[in-house]
Parts: structure tokens; C-alpha cells; sequence
């Protein structure tokens, strides 16, 4: 079959795609990656087929410019959607002019650049099956025009989904922005504007159930997470087994490629575990390491690191509780702490810490003293690490995305209308 994968230019969340479209191409389908037309370099540098649609837009700096809202994003989940884990904002009066401003606003900026090429495109080449990531309903319209089935790949929470359900729980009147944006495309290319093109068909979920929010009456269908971060080479120290207990520190590359810095004081961390026996293996932007007036005798700071070659290697893992990184963590038996701040973090580490596998606290309660303190207990404690062999387990109890494709041929067969 031929499956057609499209995305926002935004490459931490593509880098989520990149091993199910490898395990479909693999599988023996025809597999294209459709996107702004700056955004293809990316994709044929993971090895993909890039199909360029539309017009290239910086919508980070769209946002900056006309609304602000990037310094918002950072903050926490953007409203509507900031309803998804506070039960006091799941209203009617709360949700309906936040998803006006969302559907108009956000959904409308980030996808309209796409939209026209994209639909050219699908009706040209005719996928059995188009996978979007959850911000690119771009996507949904484009298999809706040509009859093919359709699925969003969560690249984290479903806070999105989860939302979408809340709203249509406490709806009050017809009014449905979401619905009434898409209203227009269906009007447009001859299709129906119906509930699939909010949630898809089914939903590709790449965490387990212990590190997920499901939202009732949507079609998961599980997967275990293959870590992809680009090109990367495994430097020659990475090679030897570590002589100390090695901990490996990371607050994500968003948070100095996206935003403006991290979101606590990295000094403070370093020197108040300066005097642990342990090796700290510390990923930081070089800007960041300009800024530091000293690096403890027991840390070792680099950029980057496979964050894959790195893990396995470890005692303990700190983190930001990206979920990207907190997955590839847990495919291996070790113990995390994470240090939350926005977005789906803090849930995400609220769940981590439910589990047993590791612990969270929010960056604004992290200090030097209480990281140093939470690296102790996980290495001492022997409950973290049996706990994080199972969730190990539970990570490796589901199929691959190898193992996947016979289920989302199915699934297409199931939901094509062409």
C-alpha cells in the first residue's frame, strides 16, 4: 500500500515518525513524507522521501510577531488545551472561546500554508493510508479528500485528543470551531466533516499505559517508542564501561533551539553533586557551557549524545521529561528523575513517579540540594530500578513497529472510502 506521512516543520516532533514510516518502507510499502518545503532537507536526511508542499513559514516566529504566544507555550499547554489535567477549566464558558481562538488562530496559522498542495498531492498519488502527528490536521483533510484512511502518531500525552473529548462531553449549543474550520474543506473538496478529522481514524500511541492519559472513545493502537535523533556518532569514551556509577543529565534541546535557555540554574546543579561518586555525563548547549563558572572534576558536559547509546550505560537518568527521552530511558532498566516544566511534562512525570520508576518534582521546586537528594535515593534504593525493569517490561510486551504493520494494514483496509 502506499502511506503517506505529513508533519509541521517542527523536528522534535518529527523525529517521533521517523522509525514507523522506516518499519512500513521496510515492510515493503511505498512510503512519502509530505511537508513545508524547507522542512525537506530533514526528511531526506533520516533517509525518507520528502514531498515539498506549500509555502516554508517559521510559525515560531509567527507566533512571536503576531500573537506572542511562544513565551505562552513555555509557560504551559496553550488554552484551550491547559483544560486537559485541571478539571476547573473543563467548562463550557471555558472551552468554547479558547478553541475559537485555537481553530482560528493556531490550527489555521500552522496548517493553511500546506493545505491546497497537500490535497493536490493525495489525490494524485492516492495513499491507502495517511499518518499525521496531532497539530497537522492538514493531514486528515488531505486523506478525507482522496478517501484514504487516516491516523494520528501521538508524539506524547494525548492532551489533544483528550481535550476534543472533554469539549463534545460539555458542549452546550451546536457552536464547534474546530468543526466549522473544517467545515469549510469538506465543502471545498466533497467530503464529509465528521469527528475522524479532529481524532482520526485511530490513534497511533507510541507509550505505554502506564505513561499515558487515554481519552474515552478513541481507537488507540499501541506500539513500543524506537528512539531516532538524527545523525550521531557514538564518541570513543561512550565505548567504555563506566568506572563510577554513571548518571546522565539532559534538559532537552528545545530549551535552547526553541525557547531561551533552561528553566533551572544548572550551577547549582552541578556543584551540589560535585561530591558524589558518580560520573555525570551532561548534555548542554555550548552557549549554556559558556555561562558557567565551573564544572566539578566528576561531570563531563558534551552537546550531544545519542541519547540511545547513552541510557543503557547508566545508574540514573535526569531529565526533563520530554517524552522522547523519558522512553528511550525506559526501554532499559533504569531509574529517572524528572524535572518538569511545561507542556505535557509534568503529567508526564506525575506518571513516571506513580509508576515507581524513577521521581518529578516542577523546575521552579528544583534546587541544587533537592536534585543532588533525588540522584541518591535512585541510586540507593533498589524499588526505582526494579520498578523501571517493569516498565521495561511493559514497553517490550508490545509490538514493534515492525510488528505493527500487519495491524495498520488491516486497519486501512477498515476505513478507506475510496
Amino acid at each position: 500500500m502506499r502511506v503517506l506521512f505529513v508533519t509541521n516543520p517542527e523536528k522534535s516532533i518529527f523525529q517521533y515518525m521517523v522509525p514507523l514510516a522506516w518499519a512500513l518502507r521496510t515492510a515493503g510499502h511505498e512510503v512519502c513524507f509530505a511537508g513545508q518545503p524547507g522542512f525537506a532537507p530533514l526528511i531526506t536526511q533520516a533517509g525518507l522521501t520528502a514531498v515539498p508542499v506549500g509555502q516554508t513559514r517559521d510559525n515560531w516566529r509567527v507566533a512571536k510577531v503576531a500573537h506572542n504566544a511562544h513565551h505562552a507555550v513555555r509557560a504551559g499547554i496553550p488554552a484551550p488545551y491547559d483544560a486537559f489535567d485541571d478539571p476547573a477549566k473543563q467548562t463550557w464558558d471555558y472551552l468554547l472561546p479558547g478553541m475559537r481562538t485555537a481553530a482560528t488562530g493556531w490550527h489555521r496559522m500552522s496548517n493553511f500554508p500546506i493545505i491546497s498542495e497537500l490535497v493536490d498531492f493525495a489525490r494524485s498519488w492516492r495513499p491507502d493510508l495517511v499518518i499525521w502527528e496531532p497539530l497537522t490536521y492538514a493531514g486528515a483533510i488531505a486523506a478525507k479528500a482522496c478517501g484514504a484512511a487516516h491516523a494520528r502518531l501521538l508524539f506524547g500525552i494525548d492532551v489533544f485528543g483528550g481535550v476534543r473529548r472533554i469539549y463534545r462531553r460539555v458542549q452546550q449549543t451546536p457552536e464547534d470551531p474546530l468543526m466549522e474550520w473544517f467545515g469549510g474543506y469538506a465543502r471545498r473538496y466533497g467530503f464529509a466533516a465528521t469527528e475522524d478529522l479532529a481524532v482520526g481514524h485511530f490513534t497511533i500511541d507510541q507509550f505505554p499505559a502506564s505513561l499515558q492519559v487515554e481519552a474515552p472513545g478513541i481507537d488507540y493502537v499501541r506500539t513500543q517508542f524506537i528512539g531516532y535523533g538524527g545523525p550521531a556518532s557514538v564518541p570513543g569514551w561512550l565505548r567504555e564501561p563506566p568506572a563510577r556509577p554513571r548518571v546522565a543529565f539532559t534538559m532537552g534541546l528545545s530549551a535552547t533551539e526553541v525557547y531561551d535557555g533552561y528553566t533551572l540554574d544548572l550551577q547549582d546543579v552541578l556543584d551540589s553533586v560535585a561530591d558524589l561518586d558518580i560520573e555525570l555525563v551532561a548534555t548542554v548547549a555550548q552557549d549554556e557551557q559558556r555561562k558557567l563558572a565551573r564544572v566539578p572534576a566528576n561531570a563531563r558536559l558534551v552537546p550531544f549524545v545519542p541519547w540511545h547509546a547513552l541510557a543503557p550505560t547508566c545508574s540514573v537518568v535526569v531529565h526533563h521529561a520530554g517524552a522522547a527521552t523519558l522512553a528511550t530511558t525506559a526501554r532499559h532498566p533504569v531509574p529517572q528523575l524528572a524535572l518538569h516544566y511545561h507542556y505535557d511534562q509534568p503529567t508526564i512525570g506525575r506518571l513516571l513517579a506513580r509508576h515507581g520508576a524513577g521521581l518529578a518534582m516542577h523546575t521552579s521546586q528544583a534546587t541544587g540540594a533537592s536534585v543532588r537528594d533525588a540522584i541518591v535515593r535512585l541510586l540507593r534504593e533498589p524499588a526505582f530500578r526494579d520498578r523501571a525493569a517493569d516498565l521495561r517490561a511493559e514497553i517490550l510486551a508490545a509490538p514493534s513497529p515492525n510488528q505493527l504493520v500487519p495491524r495498520l494494514e488491516e486497519l486501512t483496509v477498515t476505513h478507506q472510502t475510496a
